[in-house]
Protein backbone atom coordinates (compact mmCIF):
# COMPACT_ATOMS: atom_id res chain seq x y z
CA UNK A 1 0.00 0.00 0.00
CA UNK A 2 1.41 3.51 -0.96
CA UNK A 3 2.96 5.37 2.23
CA UNK A 4 1.08 8.25 1.84
CA UNK A 5 -2.15 6.65 1.94
CA UNK A 6 -1.08 4.85 5.03
CA UNK A 7 0.03 8.16 6.54
CA UNK A 8 -3.70 9.57 6.14
CA UNK A 9 -5.07 6.63 7.39
CA UNK A 10 -3.54 6.95 10.51
CA UNK A 11 -3.91 10.37 10.59
CA UNK A 12 -7.88 10.45 9.99
CA UNK A 13 -7.90 7.05 12.52
CA UNK A 14 -6.10 9.08 15.57
CA UNK A 15 -8.93 12.14 14.19
CA UNK A 16 -11.52 9.84 14.82
CA UNK A 17 -10.42 7.89 18.23
CA UNK A 18 -9.57 11.71 19.59
CA UNK A 19 -13.37 12.55 18.41
CA UNK A 20 -14.64 9.17 20.01
CA UNK A 21 -13.12 10.06 23.27
CA UNK A 22 -14.48 13.60 23.11
CA UNK A 23 -18.07 12.05 22.94
CA UNK A 24 -17.86 9.24 25.11
CA UNK A 25 -16.59 11.89 27.67
CA UNK A 26 -19.48 14.32 27.11
CA UNK A 27 -21.93 11.37 27.39
CA UNK A 28 -20.27 10.72 30.71
CA UNK A 29 -20.79 14.08 32.24
CA UNK A 30 -24.04 14.34 31.14
CA UNK A 31 -25.02 11.11 33.10
CA UNK A 32 -22.81 12.23 35.71
CA UNK A 33 -24.59 15.26 35.81
CA UNK A 34 -27.86 13.68 35.26
CA UNK A 35 -27.19 11.34 38.43
CA UNK A 36 -26.13 14.14 40.67
CA UNK A 37 -29.00 16.20 39.93
CA UNK A 38 -31.36 13.30 41.32
CA UNK A 39 -29.85 12.94 44.33
CA UNK A 40 -29.63 16.77 45.08
CA UNK A 41 -33.49 16.72 44.75
CA UNK A 42 -33.59 14.35 47.00
CA UNK A 43 -34.26 16.82 49.62
CA UNK A 44 -37.09 19.15 51.74
CA UNK A 45 -36.37 23.09 51.74
CA UNK A 46 -38.04 24.97 54.23
CA UNK A 47 -39.14 28.39 53.98
CA UNK A 48 -40.74 30.30 56.85
CA UNK A 49 -40.37 32.84 59.83
CA UNK A 50 -40.45 32.75 63.57
CA UNK A 51 -43.19 30.22 63.70
CA UNK A 52 -40.97 27.48 61.74
CA UNK A 53 -37.43 28.64 63.05
CA UNK A 54 -37.89 27.35 66.67
CA UNK A 55 -38.15 31.00 67.92
CA UNK A 56 -38.05 30.55 71.74
CA UNK A 57 -37.90 27.18 71.82
CA UNK A 58 -34.90 24.93 72.87
CA UNK A 59 -33.07 23.83 69.30
CA UNK A 60 -33.59 21.03 67.80
CA UNK A 61 -37.59 20.69 69.44
CA UNK A 62 -39.29 22.12 66.80
CA UNK A 63 -41.91 20.69 64.50
CA UNK A 64 -38.68 20.73 61.71
CA UNK A 65 -36.64 18.76 63.68
CA UNK A 66 -39.57 16.53 64.11
CA UNK A 67 -40.11 16.09 60.37
CA UNK A 68 -36.38 15.06 59.83
CA UNK A 69 -36.97 12.48 62.86
CA UNK A 70 -40.15 10.96 61.33
CA UNK A 71 -38.29 10.88 57.63
CA UNK A 72 -34.89 8.97 59.27
CA UNK A 73 -37.81 6.43 61.71
CA UNK A 74 -39.21 5.36 58.07
CA UNK A 75 -35.97 5.30 56.72
CA UNK A 76 -36.22 7.65 54.12
CA UNK A 77 -33.17 9.10 51.88
CA UNK A 78 -34.98 12.83 52.12
CA UNK A 79 -32.99 15.45 53.91
CA UNK A 80 -34.28 18.66 55.56
CA UNK A 81 -33.20 22.22 55.13
CA UNK A 82 -34.70 24.75 57.02
CA UNK A 83 -34.09 28.02 55.40
CA UNK A 84 -36.46 29.70 58.01
CA UNK A 85 -35.74 33.04 59.87
CA UNK A 86 -37.39 34.94 63.11
CA UNK A 87 -39.53 38.12 61.53
CA UNK A 88 -39.33 37.16 57.57
CA UNK A 89 -41.87 38.45 55.36
CA UNK A 90 -42.82 37.22 51.94
CA UNK A 91 -40.53 40.04 50.35
CA UNK A 92 -37.71 38.19 52.42
CA UNK A 93 -38.81 35.19 51.25
CA UNK A 94 -38.51 35.79 47.59
CA UNK A 95 -35.39 37.38 47.53
CA UNK A 96 -33.85 34.54 49.23
CA UNK A 97 -35.75 31.90 47.37
CA UNK A 98 -33.81 31.70 43.92
CA UNK A 99 -30.21 31.54 45.81
CA UNK A 100 -31.65 29.04 47.72
CA UNK A 101 -33.16 26.98 44.90
CA UNK A 102 -29.91 26.87 43.20
CA UNK A 103 -27.84 25.79 46.41
CA UNK A 104 -30.23 23.13 47.32
CA UNK A 105 -32.27 21.75 44.55
CA UNK A 106 -34.91 20.58 46.67
CA UNK A 107 -37.80 18.29 45.62
CA UNK A 108 -40.24 19.83 47.97
CA UNK A 109 -40.67 23.28 48.90
CA UNK A 110 -42.52 23.97 52.34
CA UNK A 111 -43.81 27.36 52.10
CA UNK A 112 -44.86 28.89 55.48
CA UNK A 113 -44.85 32.82 55.57
CA UNK A 114 -47.14 35.64 55.48
CA UNK A 115 -48.33 36.54 59.24
CA UNK A 116 -45.70 39.00 59.35
CA UNK A 117 -46.75 40.87 56.65
CA UNK A 118 -50.19 41.01 58.51
CA UNK A 119 -48.48 42.09 61.97
CA UNK A 120 -47.00 44.85 59.60
CA UNK A 121 -50.03 45.86 57.34
CA UNK A 122 -48.60 45.27 54.43
CA UNK A 123 -51.08 45.47 51.37
CA UNK A 124 -52.77 41.35 50.55
CA UNK A 125 -52.14 41.90 47.53
CA UNK A 126 -48.60 42.49 47.70
CA UNK A 127 -48.35 39.26 50.11
CA UNK A 128 -50.29 37.36 47.56
CA UNK A 129 -47.66 38.59 44.78
CA UNK A 130 -45.17 37.52 46.35
CA UNK A 131 -46.36 34.11 47.87
CA UNK A 132 -47.71 33.08 43.99
CA UNK A 133 -43.91 34.22 42.46
CA UNK A 134 -42.20 31.78 45.15
CA UNK A 135 -45.06 29.07 44.30
CA UNK A 136 -43.73 29.72 40.29
CA UNK A 137 -40.11 29.84 41.17
CA UNK A 138 -40.36 26.60 43.06
CA UNK A 139 -42.16 24.74 40.14
CA UNK A 140 -39.91 25.57 37.82
CA UNK A 141 -36.82 24.39 39.31
CA UNK A 142 -39.14 21.00 39.71
CA UNK A 143 -39.98 21.67 42.99
CA UNK A 144 -43.38 20.27 44.51
CA UNK A 145 -45.15 22.79 46.73
CA UNK A 146 -47.01 23.09 49.96
CA UNK A 147 -48.53 26.20 50.84
CA UNK A 148 -49.53 26.68 54.45
CA UNK A 149 -52.38 28.34 55.34
CA UNK A 150 -52.22 31.37 57.74
CA UNK A 151 -54.89 33.23 59.70
CA UNK A 152 -54.91 36.29 61.69
CA UNK A 153 -56.74 37.65 64.76
CA UNK A 154 -59.70 39.62 64.03
CA UNK A 155 -58.41 42.61 65.59
CA UNK A 156 -56.70 43.50 62.19
CA UNK A 157 -60.05 44.59 60.66
CA UNK A 158 -63.34 41.95 59.16
CA UNK A 159 -62.22 42.60 55.64
CA UNK A 160 -58.75 42.69 55.91
CA UNK A 161 -58.50 39.85 57.83
CA UNK A 162 -61.05 38.05 55.47
CA UNK A 163 -58.86 38.65 52.47
CA UNK A 164 -55.85 37.95 53.68
CA UNK A 165 -57.05 34.23 54.97
CA UNK A 166 -58.59 33.36 51.56
CA UNK A 167 -54.98 34.29 49.92
CA UNK A 168 -53.55 30.51 50.36
CA UNK A 169 -56.99 28.52 49.46
CA UNK A 170 -57.11 30.94 46.02
CA UNK A 171 -53.04 30.30 45.38
CA UNK A 172 -53.10 26.71 46.29
CA UNK A 173 -55.99 26.18 43.76
CA UNK A 174 -55.08 28.69 40.49
CA UNK A 175 -51.30 27.09 41.26
CA UNK A 176 -52.17 23.51 41.53
CA UNK A 177 -50.74 23.02 44.39
CA UNK A 178 -50.97 20.97 47.56
CA UNK A 179 -52.53 23.32 50.58
CA UNK A 180 -52.64 22.92 54.74
CA UNK A 181 -55.41 24.82 55.05
CA UNK A 182 -54.84 26.23 59.03
CA UNK A 183 -51.12 25.53 60.26
CA UNK A 184 -51.96 26.33 63.74
CA UNK A 185 -55.23 23.81 63.66
CA UNK A 186 -55.74 22.90 66.90
CA UNK A 187 -53.55 25.31 69.12
CA UNK A 188 -55.89 28.62 69.09
CA UNK A 189 -58.21 27.19 71.85
CA UNK A 190 -55.52 26.14 74.24
CA UNK A 191 -53.13 28.81 75.85
CA UNK A 192 -51.42 26.21 77.79
CA UNK A 193 -49.54 25.55 73.62
CA UNK A 194 -48.69 29.47 73.40
CA UNK A 195 -45.37 30.56 74.88
CA UNK A 196 -45.68 34.40 76.73
CA UNK A 197 -46.62 36.40 74.13
CA UNK A 198 -49.65 34.62 73.32
CA UNK A 199 -48.56 34.62 69.51
CA UNK A 200 -45.19 31.82 69.02
CA UNK A 201 -46.45 28.31 69.84
CA UNK A 202 -43.84 26.55 72.45
CA UNK A 203 -42.43 23.55 72.66
CA UNK A 204 -45.43 21.02 73.73
CA UNK A 205 -47.07 22.95 70.25
CA UNK A 206 -44.71 21.26 67.98
CA UNK A 207 -45.79 17.77 68.03
CA UNK A 208 -49.10 19.30 67.03
CA UNK A 209 -47.76 21.61 64.14
CA UNK A 210 -45.79 18.68 62.89
CA UNK A 211 -48.90 16.89 62.92
CA UNK A 212 -50.72 18.67 60.86
CA UNK A 213 -47.68 19.18 58.77
CA UNK A 214 -47.32 15.66 57.98
CA UNK A 215 -50.64 15.22 57.17
CA UNK A 216 -51.41 17.69 54.29
CA UNK A 217 -47.94 15.45 52.91
CA UNK A 218 -49.84 13.33 52.55
CA UNK A 219 -49.69 12.73 48.46
CA UNK A 220 -46.14 13.06 48.79
CA UNK A 221 -45.55 10.13 50.99
CA UNK A 222 -44.63 7.72 48.24
CA UNK A 223 -42.32 10.43 46.91
CA UNK A 224 -40.92 10.03 50.50
CA UNK A 225 -40.86 6.41 51.05
CA UNK A 226 -38.66 5.60 47.42
CA UNK A 227 -34.81 6.03 47.24
CA UNK A 228 -32.85 6.10 44.60
CA UNK A 229 -29.76 4.13 43.98
CA UNK A 230 -26.78 5.42 45.58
Amino acid sequence: MDANILKMMKRNYGKFFRSGRSVAAGLFCLLLTIVTSSHANNSILVMGDSLSAEYGIARGAGWVKLLEDQLQKQGSTWTVFNASISGETSSGGLTRLPTLLEQKKPGIVLLELGANDALRGLSVDETEKNLRKMIQLSKQSGAKVLLFGIQIPPNYGLEYTKRFKQIFAKLAAQEHIELLPFFMQGLAAHRDLFQADNIHPNEKAQALLFKNVWSAMGSYQSLLKSNPMP
